[in-house]
């Protein structure tokens, strides 16, 4: 996209103030964002980790999702800007990917824009973490004993299953984390897997690790909660101890609500706060550009991504046994209210948006409000996605005309054309 110099989108390596590092507690509090589910069991997860980082801390943690639960994290953080001057963002997401590069960096600097007095740091996801592996440690003893072996003596083999990421940062990461798994232990191999989305896939990796004849193989879910994905993962287990009666599998619990994930959780909060978080820039899509996945690298594209993302996601447990399709409208439409474009008129043309497509019978698009789009005096701006359309100098008239010719009929509006994407 010639011209435009985007704003980064994962903001978590920079300081979310010059304000001094803080040395008290005192009015300070702490927001934990979870990805949220139609499913309020695992909704419920988030909200008792929050209660217990309230224990370990000591200050106020509230509970807030990217999508699909409430509240949203401008809706959490609106309500503690109330009572705090300083929040924290603590990162429920097991690895950084889009909801931890982009979706939840842009609801922050959001929420700075909105919130001017309020200080807010953005933390990391919980990563790669000597308790974490602990924890996924008794989680296959805890099946060792359920098949009676025993890994000094046999030879057991274990297999970690994430969900799989179009990241490959994040894809990369489960690998390592089962490499430090194996480290040290009397493990005879320990195997990483996905069950969707990437490769390989579980079934792959058990039908692999059979060839070697091991006495068992423990299943480890990589997952926080029992929803759709973790039984897809014991079904996995279970089909592969049926057709392969040599060797006794089973899978184990997932990470659950265990209070070393509370440690985990501390150490990135304590991180966040004094403007030390760290996070891989070398090989994040977001910053450089990586052989196949040139269209994903960062700045505009992926604040557009987010989004779109953001928006449009839709977690869908209940139908058709699919927990990750999406449901969105045609187009989504993002317009500037930063301050450049604010002062040069960009709520009007919101409202304006709006309006014409309330009055559309032909109109299926969610029209919100975004931050910067980093094209800063040429605004109103206004980013028509998935088409990747942005238009420049948007009026009022050139609302109405935005929703009857592009999104009404798919007609470009031509002398509007700021970039493409």
């Amino acid at each position: 996209m010639a011209g435009a110099e985007p704003p980064v989108t994962a903001d978590a390596e920079s300081p979310a103030r010059a304000d001094a590092v803080p040395t008290t507690l005192d009015d300070e509090a702490v927001l934990l964002v979870g990805h949220g589910s139609r499913r309020e069991r695992s909704n419920e997860q988030v909200r008792e980790l929050a209660a217990g980082l309230e224990d370990r801390l000591g200050i106020p943690v509230d509970a807030g999702f990217i999508e699909l639960a409430s509240p949203s994290i401008d809706e959490a953080i609106a309500g503690l800007a109330t009572s705090v001057s300083r929040v924290t963002v603590v990162q429920l997401s097991l690895f950084a990917a889009s909801h931890v590069k982009a979706d939840v960096p842009l609801a922050v600097q959001e929420a700075r824009s909105v919130h001017p007095e309020l200080t807010i740091h953005n933390g990391s996801h919980l990563g790669i973490h000597p308790a974490i592996i602990d924890l996924l440690e008794d989680r296959a003893a805890a099946v060792e004993a359920e098949l009676d072996v025993d890994r000094e003596a046999g030879d057991v083999a274990v297999v970690l299953c994430a969900r799989g990421s179009s990241d490959p940062d994040a894809n990369g990461d489960v690998h390592k984390l089962a490499r430090l798994l194996h480290e040290g232990r009397a493990f005879d191999r320990v195997a990483a897997s996905f069950i969707g989305v990437t490769e390989p896939r579980l079934a792959e990796t058990l039908h692999r690790i059979a060839t070697d004849r091991p006495d068992a193989v423990v299943v480890l879910p990589y997952m926080l909660g029992d929803g759709v994905l973790t039984e897809r993962i014991r079904e996995g287990a279970a089909t592969f101890d049926a057709e392969y009666p040599y060797v006794d599998a089973a899978a184990g619990d997932p990470l659950g609500t265990d209070d070393r994930l509370l440690d985990v959780l501390g150490d990135r909060w304590q991180e966040a706060r004094t403007d030390s978080v760290e996070m891989s820039c070398d090989t994040c899509t977001y910053k450089v550009e990586l052989d196949g996945y040139e269209e994903d690298v960062g700045g505009a594209r992926a604040m557009l991504r987010a989004l779109t993302h953001r928006e449009s996601h839709a977690d869908r447990d209940d139908v058709d046994d699919e927990p990750h399709t999406h449901d969105a409208p045609a187009h989504h439409v993002a317009v500037c209210t930063n301050r450049t474009c604010a002062a040069d008129g960009s709520a009007t043309v919101l409202e304006r948006l709006r309006q014409a497509a309330r009055d559309s019978e032909a109109c299926d698009a969610r029209i919100t409000r975004s931050s910067c789009l980093g094209r800063c005096g040429d605004g109103p701006m206004v980013a028509v996605s998935p088409d990747g359309v942005w238009y420049g100098d948007v009026d009022e008239a050139d609302a109405e005309r935005i929703v009857s010719s592009h999104l009404d009929r798919g007609r470009i509006v031509s002398d509007l054309v700021d970039v493409t994407l």
